[in-house]
């Protein structure tokens, strides 16, 4: 890998070079290298672009790594990755697409990532999405998550966009088993022109399911976002929606959540929030040597840590 490949690597996925045990790596749209171990399979699909993961019955405390760069410009291409997680697991996820586009065309990718975990599987899966580039080209990334929960299951996702994407629509959908619980924990900041689409829609069918959607964001300059969550309680169970944002100069901000008690024992609670930076926080930090701007970054970087 050249230097940008690896600062793209270093930013979505927190590491220097091709990592070691299970791992799938690609590279400008092609597929440039996997490797599986004892216990994860990576598969790669013959009908579609994309794989699917396998990870065996019991298997505890192993990751894999399944990043996505794309570094020449004009690139766009879509993708489709499965993750089919075996009863009693316990493994982290990392993911994450990274952008360098220096020239004039657009680059984009599409990513469709299916979950389907098994009786008591526990999974907690790390997205980041990251842009650069000099070029007038913009960056796109439009990621689907669609995730099924069989009873006892736990699934949390962390998913981090703070930097250099152009335009993104997130769609993440949620179908939730009998004591299972569905978690989402979002960072997102936008500047310039930038749009940022996020949708939520996460389904409680099983008895004492649970889900928790945060959101955190931050819009700066002229750009925009749109919050959007639905859940829906269809027995007895458990759900909370919230977005929390902060808007800056000229940008806005919409939330839109949405709860459906669909039965008497549906327990459903939804919050949104949206503002400024609070005056006395900024004075508070300009008292202690900091200046306007940097007493502004260093509350943005608190809010999404």
């Amino acid at each position: 890998m050249d230097e940008i490949q690896k600062t793209l690597l270093q930013q979505v996925a927190g590491i220097h070079e091709v990592p070691t045990g299970a791992y799938s790596l690609r590279i400008d749209g092609k597929l440039v290298g996997k490797n599986s171990s004892e216990n994860i399979e990576i598969v790669k699909k013959e009908d579609l672009p994309g794989i699917d993961i396998y990870i065996k019955p019991g298997t505890k405390k192993e990751s894999v790594h399944i990043p996505v760069i794309i570094a020449q410009t004009g690139i766009k291409e879509l993708v489709y990755n499965d993750f089919h997680i075996g009863e009693d697991c316990d493994v982290t996820i990392v993911a994450g697409c990274g952008i360098h586009n220096g020239g004039a065309e657009t680059s984009e990718h599409s990513g469709i990532h299916r979950f389907f975990l098994k009786k008591n599987a526990r999974v907690k899966y790390i997205e980041k999405h990251y842009g650069e580039g000099d070029g007038n080209g913009e960056r796109i990334m439009n990621p689907t998550t669609e995730a099924t929960l069989e009873a006892g299951a736990y699934l949390e996702m962390e998913t981090t966009q703070i930097k250099g994407i152009d335009s993104t629509k997130r769609m993440t959908r949620g179908k939730v088993g009998p004591g299972a619980t569905f978690v989402v924990h979002e960072k997102l900041l936008t500047h310039g022109k930038q749009y940022a689409e996020t949708a939520f829609e996460v389904e409680l069918d099983g008895e004492d399911a649970h889900t928790h959607v945060v959101s955190r964001s931050v819009a700066r300059d002229s750009s925009k976002q749109l919050f959007l969550s639905k859940i829906n309680g269809n027995t007895k169970c458990t759900g909370r929606s919230e977005c929390d944002a902060i808007i800056m100069d000229g940008a806005s901000v919409s939330a839109i959540p949405e709860i459906n008690a669909n039965n008497p024992d549906a327990s459903l609670v939804h919050e949104a929030a949206i503002g400024r930076i609070a005056g006395e926080q900024l004075i508070k930090l300009m008292t202690l040597g900091l200046t306007e701007k940097e007493a502004e970054n260093q509350i943005i970087n608190g809010f999404l840590k």
